[in-house]
């Protein structure tokens, strides 16, 4: 899995990545502290916008930035948007109304939504083969899972020391540190496939989730997902701060029990998809989330009954996302796969657009117990569609049959009466999902 890293270019890149996740998770934290400083108990409110910010400059920004990036030097654009990141956060400790970090969030969220497809664009030219490839996405969602454990236990340590405010120049190193390795890795120029618009690749993924069943599951199984971890993301601070009275430190605790969760999960699955299918863990887990948003509305009454719902939250919310992944690979050609990935990108973020607003109006408008019911619906229903849409039996060779092709067709040189059992994706064979 860390072969990758052998490529000096791709591991200046990989740790110019790490240095920028930890540096926004941090941000993460001094924001909640920061809208409970200026909004108190409607702390929510100001997350849920500022995280809608964050989703729909990621749906709408993203497809146009990789245009861009083969307009521009690579390197000259990519540690231009750290700079821009880093001199935002050095801003933020500075505002005083809610106005102004919509503003400035605002101008960090378009920078970061530019910077993830120009960073992931030069990877597969960096690492032509495609193991290889394949294990560097491997390593970036490991970078994202440990970011969410790694960055909350950092800044409860912090905290213990400084104000919340200092941590928004912990975001600043971090950029500036994600600049520095950019500097230092030899980039390849762009490749001829990079031309492409990214439209294109991105309609071709939207579909294939069209066409493909197991993917229509798997964006319902995303819905549930972004409804459980809006409620965390989004009201761990104001139950810690304003219904709990606990300090700063402990709402970097509390979400750092929710990562915990999620990796004890992460550890574990491995061995468990070795006897489950992917389609049951997801589902699993997030029935599993329904369940803690049911039970949050009734039992979130003090800090350890928080703590307990959150561990447990983490880990189905580490069921539903770990196995995406396998998912996604079995559903498209090489070819085909970085579509894929770019429309996954666009589809669950639509869903955190969903559940973030939600997440933060109810618990501002009424309170955090009707959040956790609302949330709950809408994690269930995600939970239910999914066990719906994804068919029980998603075998890895699928029994079809070809009627459109000629019984001499190369296709079925192996089948009788033109059937045939194979890995299926969407593709020049197969323009449509065949029926076993």
């Amino acid at each position: 899995m860390f072969s990758p890293l052998r490529n000096r270019a791709y591991r200046h890149l990989f740790i110019a990545q790490v240095a920028a996740l930890l540096g926004t998770g941090m941000a993460t934290v001094a924001l909640g502290l920061l809208a409970h400083d200026l909004a108190g108990a409607s702390a929510g409110e100001i997350l849920g916008a500022v995280l809608s910010i964050k989703m729909v400059a990621y749906i709408g920004v993203a497809p146009f930035a990789s245009a861009l990036a083969t307009k521009l030097p690579r390197k000259t654009l990519l540690v231009s948007l750290d700079v821009v990141r880093a001199l935002v956060a050095v801003a933020l400790p500075f505002v005083r109304e809610p106005w102004q970090v919509y503003g400035l969030m605002t101008v960090l969220y378009i920078a970061s939504a530019a910077f993830t497809p120009a960073f992931q664009a030069m990877i597969p030219d960096l690492l032509e083969d495609e193991a290889e490839y394949t294990k560097a996405l491997s390593l970036s969602r490991l970078a994202s899972d440990l970011e969410s454990v790694a960055s909350p236990v950092l800044a409860a340590i912090l905290l213990s020391v400084i104000s919340f405010n200092d941590l928004f120049l912990g975001t600043a190193l971090g950029f500036v540190l994600s600049a520095g390795f950019v500097v230092t890795a030899v980039l390849p120029p762009v490749s001829s496939a990079q031309q492409l618009p990214f439209s294109q690749r991105l309609t071709g993924g939207l579909r294939l989730f069209a066409l493909t069943p197991r993917l229509r599951g798997l964006l319902a199984v995303s819905l549930a997902e972004a409804a459980g971890g809006a409620m965390v993301f989004i009201n761990t601070v104001v139950l810690v701060r304003s219904n709990f009275g606990m300090s700063n430190q402990a709402s970097a605790w509390a979400l750092a029990v929710f990562g915990l969760g999620s990796m004890s999960a992460a550890l574990v699955l491995p061995r468990v998809l070795e006897k489950v299918t992917d389609r049951r863990a997801m589902v699993a887990g997030a029935f599993l989330m329904t369940g803690v948003l049911l039970a949050g509305a009734f039992t979130a009454k003090s800090y350890p009954a928080l703590l307990a719902l959150w561990l447990v939250m983490g880990f189905g919310y580490s069921l539903t996302l770990t196995p995406a992944g396998r998912a996604l690979r079995r559903s498209a050609s090489a070819a085909d796969r970085p579509a894929l990935f770019a429309a996954q990108f666009a589809l669950s973020h639509a869903c955190w657009l969903i559940a973030y607003p939600v997440a933060g109006l109810v618990s501002a408008q009424a309170n955090p117990s009707a959040a956790f019911l609302v949330l709950a619906g809408l994690c269930g229903l995600g939970a239910i569609l999914g066990l719906v849409i994804w068919p029980a039996n998603d075998p890895e060779n699928l029994p079809h049959t070809h009627d459109d092709l000629p019984a001499e067709h190369p296709h079925l040189a192996n089948g009788q009466d033109g059937a045939h059992a194979h890995p299926v994706v969407i593709d020049g064979q197969h323009k449509r999902w065949p029926k076993a």
